[in-house]
């Protein structure tokens, strides 16, 4: 399903974007030495529930994990990427986390990733990866608007990605957003121009680069949700949701407050 919002629903969009981005921030602000993934999700519970949002992750059961998924946000650390369920650990000085987290405000989704260094170590390897990623997402925001097509993103992404030398992971990319989180069309982190679906205003996209530092190769925890870097090298998770408009790309996932 491919959705085109009208203007009434790419407002409650925005609404929904920069709730996503705020937590993010205040969630990021608030993770540091000693922090416990239970407890970020538990600070993300309690701000979508005060802002009267639902969670996109609570009832979330898709055939690639073993549903319902249970918490409120993802969260990844160091060789863990994707879908990363929230359990008993201390987060350590140096460790990569990624919080990946999707609300839905009067019925509209939105779906944002950041990755960041806890404490006062920062592994270079570890700050090149999230560079990487932001650089890729922006590359692929800029790509975007009215005529484009998908292929357009997917290339510009990846292009940013192999010449940063990292290897790129096909299965999960980014999507298509709107009443429902996950949504056609699919949007590869690497493809060939001028390819795939035209984009038109009122569609949502969901970007996310994502990389690891030396394979392309996943393997699922015991958890049966976390996904891990075979090699259990570092990685790390790039997301904003963008609005396709007349002019181009709004970017949807932006924090209102520092």
């Amino acid at each position: 399903m491919i959705e085109i919002l009208n203007p009434t629903e790419l407002a409650r969009a925005r609404e929904s974007g920069a709730l996503v981005a705020d937590i993010l921030q205040s969630l990021k602000s608030s993770s540091t030495v000693g922090t416990n993934l239970l407890d970020i999700d538990r600070w993300a519970q309690a701000m979508i529930v005060e802002a009267g949002a639902q969670s996109c992750y609570v009832d979330y059961a898709p055939s690639f994990g073993r549903g319902p998924f249970g918490h409120y946000i993802c969260t990844a650390v160091n060789d863990a990427v994707l879908h990363g369920l929230p359990h008993d650990y201390a987060l350590a000085d140096g460790d990569l986390l990624t919080l990946d987290l999707a609300v839905l405000t009067n019925g509209i989704a939105a779906d944002s990733a950041i990755s960041f260094v806890v404490g006062d170590s920062k592994p270079p390897e570890s700050l090149a990866l999230i560079d990487a990623t932001e650089r890729a997402l922006a590359a692929g925001i800029a790509a975007a608007g009215p005529g484009a097509r998908i292929g357009d993103l997917s290339h510009a992404i990846g292009s940013v990605l192999s010449a940063a030398g990292y290897p790129i992971n096909v299965e999960f990319g980014g999507h298509g957003i709107g009443s429902t989180m996950h949504q056609d069309p699919h949007v590869s982190n690497t493809g060939r121009p001028g390819r795939g679906y035209r984009l038109r205003p009122g569609l949502l996209l969901a970007l996310e680069p994502w990389v690891m530092v030396d394979t392309a190769e996943l393997i699922t925890d015991a958890d049966g949700w976390t996904l891990r870097s075979a090699t259990g090298s570092r990685t790390a998770h790039s997301e904003h949701t963008i609005a396709i408009t007349d002019d181009g790309a709004e970017i949807l996932t932006l924090p209102t407050r520092v």
